[in-house]
């Protein structure tokens, strides 16, 4: 049988190791139930796809994130797209509006309005087989997004497909519009990472603070919540830019 290693945290592996887990189990489980979501995100994302198949094809994403791709697919038949685009996907999220995506954006200072208006500039068509009649092809860089979006939801021990792992694929993927114009406008991958990150402990704060008082505004919660979260992340990352911006030339 091929040995595959595993490579832990000094912490980590001392709780396994005092704890006795099967890790050998664990882990061929939890690699199976990774090997089956991405495989069924390929197929998906490579077949012909309806808006009407979104919750069959895509059983894993929120309805959240399942409005975000049926909003990519109208968005691309009304540009007469021959495929649906990473530029539609994030069109998409821009448009659904309430979603966690928007939130940890805003709160590293990246405006929705501002991407609209980069969305809004002429661009090469990504690659891809044309779609026709009701039905949808993404194309490569756009079927690349879902994939590593399913991938960032299991990286994270996420057993659902939320729009924060939809804009950690946007923001990965090399190839695509959405990742060119996300990164152009500051979001860096580790940093959005971090982002959402924080921003999921904030989602878990602002459940706790709303069950306590039913009458907060939910939005206004949620990105006061999540810039709460987040704070520290940037004061470090700012500390860290001041250091190195005052710091000897070394060339």
């Amino acid at each position: 049988m091929p040995k595959i290693n595993v490579y832990l945290p000094d912490e980590l592996a001392e709780a396994v190791k005092d704890t006795g887990i099967p890790v050998s189990a664990i882990c061929q489980r939890a690699l199976e139930q990774a090997v089956r979501r991405i495989t069924a995100i390929r197929e998906a994302s490579l077949a012909e796809l309806q808006a009407g198949d979104l919750a069959e094809r895509l059983p894993l994403f929120t309805a959240r994130t399942r409005a975000v791709v049926k909003l990519a697919i109208d968005r691309a038949r009304a540009d007469a797209s021959p495929t649906v685009e990473t530029r539609h996907l994030l069109a998409g999220m821009v448009a659904e509006g309430e979603n966690l995506a928007l939130h940890v954006l805003r709160a590293v200072d990246i405006d929705p309005a501002q991407i609209q208006r980069e969305l809004e500039r002429p661009t090469h068509p990504e690659d891809g087989e044309d779609g026709k009649g009701p039905s949808a092809h993404f194309s490569v860089p756009a079927a690349a997004v879902l994939e590593l979006t399913v991938t960032e939801a299991t990286a994270l021990g996420h057993n659902y497909i939320g729009c924060e792992h939809l804009l950690l694929g946007l923001v990965t993927e090399d190839d695509g519009t959405a990742g060119k114009v996300l990164r152009g406008l500051g979001a860096e991958p580790r940093l959005t990472r971090r982002a959402v990150t924080a921003a999921l402990a904030g989602y878990v704060h602002l459940r706790a603070q709303t069950t306590a008082t039913p009458a907060t505004d939910p939005t206004q919660a949620l990105a006061a919540a999540v810039q709460q979260q987040l704070q520290p992340l940037i004061a470090r990352i700012e500390r860290l830019e001041n250091h190195l911006g005052s710091a000897p030339d070394q060339r």
